[in-house]
């Protein structure tokens, strides 16, 4: 930078770019590095393995922006908390196995209590109900259900123009809380498309009815490929698609310096 900055005193000055594009080809990278340190504040270009990336750093050396290195531009954006007791905590990013949708923050779904949250109808009833847009790309929703002579109790989805599916359905024993977690990809959804959920139930004895209660309902990133959801009708899906990460930068949080940059 001091030879560089040197050259402003040229005529014409040489520290200087006022027209045309600057290209570094066939490899190789563009990094600030502060004195005496031995990270990167910003680096741009190639890493090991042939892909290319970029890393944003503050001056203790914690990430602050990180677009991985991947192939045909599918570069997962991360930004990172600034907390000194939790840098390595990715704060805001797209999810890494389905590109459509966001990773986090993880958002709450939609589902409202009906009439029927305590039922005596031997026949399903809506207990919970909710549209939600689609932001994060599975579905994690956990329910309560307290039944004297036992029930039923089941997840409904639909995709929005899509038909109804039943995401999970199970039994409730007599006479005893029980609960459950669905943990379901949303199929055949687009970012910000309608997602409408149902939790229904029924009880074995009309006299003894059943009770649903609803514990959380959020959206979550995937935590692997195969949590992939299916692709909206007429588009590409994501499955089997390469998804190489950085060394510098993985899933994990690992900051570790060094031989990166």
């Amino acid at each position: 930078m001091k030879e560089l900055a040197g050259r402003s005193q040229s005529r014409p000055p040489l520290d200087q770019i006022r027209d045309g594009d600057v290209r570094i080809t066939e490899g190789g990278q563009l990094a600030v590095v502060p004195p005496k340190e031995e990270f990167a504040t910003f680096v741009v270009g190639e890493w090991p393995g042939g892909s290319y990336g970029l890393v944003a750093r503050r001056m203790d050396g914690s990430y602050a922006l990180t677009v991985e290195g991947e192939r045909a531009d599918r570069g997962t954006v991360r930004m990172w908390s600034r907390a000194t007791d939790a840098p390595d905590r990715i704060l805001v990013m797209d999810d890494t196995h389905s590109p459509r949708h966001l990773g986090r923050p993880w958002l709450p779904l939609q589902l409202h209590p009906t009439a029927n949250q305590s039922t005596g109808a031997t026949g399903w009833q809506h207990a919970w109900v909710g549209i939600t847009p689609v932001h994060n790309a599975v579905a994690h929703i956990e329910v309560t259900s307290y039944a004297e002579a036992g029930g039923r109790v089941r997840v409904r989805m639909r995709a929005e123009g899509g038909a109804v599916f039943t995401a999970d359905e199970w039994e409730v024993p007599e006479g005893e809380w029980t609960a459950h977690t669905v943990e379901q990809p949303l199929d055949r959804a687009g970012f910000l498309d309608d997602y409408a959920i149902q939790v229904e139930h029924y009880t074995h004895n009309a006299r003894r009815p059943i009770e649903t209660r609803l514990l959380t309902a959020y959206g979550r990133n995937t935590y692997s490929a195969e949590e992939a959801p299916e692709a909206p009708a007429g588009q590409d899906g994501d499955a089997g698609r390469p998804d190489p990460t950085l060394p510098v930068e993985t899933f994990n949080g690992d900051q570790a310096k060094g031989g990166t940059e």
